[in-house]
């Protein structure tokens, strides 16, 4: 089925499914335009994801950031390495867990990019009012939690 034959299809006229489809649509269209911006600081999504994660929260364990980011100690593993040798990170072994730290300059980027970030994603966002940006954090806050069920 072509694209352009979904909409004509009534099995695509539930609300839940049109809702579904419109939500996919606009994350990508809102992750294309982080991803632009985080190329332009020399950032992939995922270095973003554990710079984000380790500046807010130093000293975590690579397990512990592992479950955050739901990927295998591996992926963490691999990523962790290319961003130490990029000079972002530091690991410092406490007994047999690696805890991580960001280095001066991964703080930097951290600061210059978060901040930033914040600022494109308000904007991604100013077509809704303020009431509204509550309301559907309210609506996706529901449904998360009873997808964990």
């Amino acid at each position: 089925m072509q694209t352009s034959d979904i909409h004509g299809d009534t099995r695509f006229r539930q609300p839940a499914v049109l809702g579904w489809m419109r939500l996919v649509r606009v994350y990508h269209k809102v992750a294309h335009a982080l991803t632009d911006h985080l190329r332009c600081k020399g950032l992939s999504m995922a270095q973003f994801d554990v710079l984000a994660h380790v500046g807010a929260a130093e000293g975590r364990t690579q397990q512990e950031l592992a479950d955050s980011l739901l990927v295998s100690k591996g992926n963490v593993c691999q990523l962790l390495d290319r961003m130490q040798e990029a000079g972002l990170i530091s690991r410092r072994q406490e007994g047999r867990a690696n805890r991580l730290f960001l280095t001066d300059t991964g703080r930097r980027v951290y600061e210059d990019v978060v901040p930033s970030l914040q600022a494109m994603i308000s904007a991604q966002f100013t077509s809704l009012t303020s009431e509204q940006q509550g309301q559907l954090l309210g609506i996706l806050r529901t449904m998360d939690r009873a997808l964990e069920d």
